[in-house]
Order: C-alpha cells, then sequence, then structure tokens
C-alpha cells in the first residue's frame, strides 16, 4: 500500500468510504464487520464515515457505531487508523437528505459522533455540505472552535466549489486538511477545486471515485463496469488481468498527488480489490488509453 499526504498525518493511497454498510441496501452486520476487517487487512489506515449515514427511519450515526465496533474487534493494530467523519446533514423518514450548518447543530453532533466512535477526539470532521440559510464563515467558525476545544483535531470541507474552499482555507488556515467533492471519470466538474487544492496542500477525498451506488450493477462495482463508453479502463484492465475499478482508481491518483479516492463497498471482495489499485503505475501507452 502506498501512503499520501493529510495534513500532517500519512494515510493509505485509497481509503475506504463506509456508508454502504449504513444505507439502503445495506449487509448484515457479520459481513460489514469482515468488509470493515477486510479494508484494514489491505492496508487502508482511512475510514470515511458521517453521522448520516443510515437507512430512512433509522438512528443518526450507525455507521460510526458501526465502524467502532469494527476497530474495537479487529485483531490488528489500529494506531495508524484515521477515522474521517461527517457532519451538517441528516436524513428524513422518506429518504431524502437535509443540510443543517448552525454552529449549535453542528457543534453538538461533532460530539455526538465523538461518543459513538469512542476516541478522544475525532481525528478529521468535516462540513458535510454548505447550508445556503447559514452563512458559511458561521459553520466554518464551529469547525474552528471545535478544534480550539479539544473536540476534533483536523478539519475537512465536502461538496464545495473554489470560493468556499478559500474561505475555509482564510478561516481554518493548515487546519483545512481535506476537501471531499465527486469526482471521478465520468464525473469532473470539481477539476477547479482540485487543482486549488493542490496548490494549497490540502487533500482532494472524491467521493463516488467508481460513479456512485446508485448507478452499479454489482456491489462494489460502478458504472465503469458496465458502461461500453469505459472502452479504454476495460482493455487496460483485461492486458493486466486486473478490474476496469483499479484501473480507475490507478487513474485518479495519477491526476495529482493530493488525490485520496474512498471507494465504498458491501463485501471483502471489494475492498480488497479496490485496495489493490494503489499499487498500481500505469504506463505512458496505458494512459493514452484513458480519458
Amino acid at each position: 500500500m502506498r501512503y499520501r499526504s493529510l495534513g500532517s498525518l500519512k494515510v493509505s493511497a485509497i481509503g475506504y468510504g463506509a456508508m454502504p454498510l449504513s444505507i439502503e441496501g445495506r449487509p448484515d452486520e457479520a459481513r460489514a464487520l469482515a468488509t470493515v476487517h477486510a479494508a484494514l487487512d489491505a492496508g487502508m489506515t482511512l475510514l470515511d464515515t458521517a453521522d448520516s449515514y443510515y437507512a430512512p427511519g433509522g438512528e443518526p450515526g450507525h455507521n460510526e457505531l458501526l465502524l467502532a465496533r469494527a476497530l474495537a474487534s479487529y485483531g490488528g493494530d489500529t494506531d495508524g487508523v484515521l477515522v474521517a467523519t461527517k457532519g451538517g446533514r441528516g436524513r428524513t423518514d422518506d429518504g431524502d437528505w437535509s443540510v443543517d450548518g448552525r454552529p449549535e447543530h453542528l457543534k453538538r453532533a461533532a460530539k455526538e459522533s465523538l461518543r459513538r466512535l469512542g476516541t478522544e477526539a475525532i481525528g478529521l470532521y468535516q462540513l458535510h455540505k454548505p447550508d445556503p440559510a447559514v452563512p458559511y464563515a458561521d459553520s466554518l467558525g464551529a469547525l474552528r472552535e471545535l478544534i480550539d476545544d479539544g473536540t476534533v483535531r483536523l478539519a475537512g470541507i465536502s461538496n464545495v466549489d473554489a470560493d468556499q474552499i478559500r474561505q475555509a482555507h482564510e478561516i481554518l488556515g493548515d487546519r483545512l486538511v481535506a476537501v471531499q467533492n465527486r469526482y471521478s471519470p465520468a464525473v469532473r466538474d470539481a477539476e477547479p477545486e482540485l487543482r486549488l487544492t493542490a496548490e494549497l496542500g490540502v487533500a482532494f477525498l472524491p467521493w463516488s471515485p467508481l460513479g456512485g451506488i446508485s448507478r452499479s450493477s454489482l456491489d462494489g462495482a460502478s458504472a465503469i463496469a458496465a458502461d461500453s463508453s469505459y472502452g479504454g479502463f476495460h482493455a487496460v484492465a483485461r492486458a493486466r488481468g486486473v478490474s476496469p475499478q483499479q484501473i480507475a482508481l490507478a487513474w485518479l491518483l495519477e491526476r495529482s498527488p493530493n488525490v485520496i479516492p474512498i471507494p465504498g463497498g458491501s463485501r471483502p471482495e471489494s475492498v480488497r480489490d479496490s485496495a489493490a489499485a494503489a499499487d498500481l503505475v500505469l504506463t505512458g501507452e496505458e494512459r493514452a488509453l484513458l480519458p
């Protein structure tokens, strides 16, 4: 497993997005725990979660509690594992996503996340999405206070544009270590944000790096695996004897040294396949076949 910088920390070049273990269609707990353990066995040291990762009608924090149990029951060393959680979103009973960026909510939510994770402090706390009803500076100020009072060690932001990144960097300084936006071979709207984070020395964490769970026909696979328009990924994968998903993740890693993809997956086989991409290095001929 290769590693990349996230602030002053070193984390696995590919992290694990644990959301599929808690939302609709989630696996039973035994398989969920086995999946997290497989990610750890494969060398993944960045685990991404959020208090809003739970099925409609369920209890907030399901995914955080699950990760806490997985880490507690893991037989190996977890000292180098960074759990990154998020606050500022929720779910309605009918499955829609809500947003709440009020400082009082974020501070309360962070302390609840800390309780569920059972650690001394949250390693990385990310503002899940800007709230249009709340001045962004106020939400960012709550993150700064959470760092100052020891609830949170490092801060991140998600689903943001370049101006919001600049504002967060101005308010949080070097305590802003990560930006998490949607980015994949199919969705590249965040190119400006990727370039800006590279300039600022901030890690860029693509969410849905393989196209998204909702577009997947197979667990742990992406639209890339089924869409013939990604012929280059298939051709390189066949020649390498690996999955198209691995080639897509290797392609993402080569976009910039600050990119740390966080693919999901709800089976041990899925996360092992994703982790293996960290050691793939594309040749010039292979790159020429890709977008």
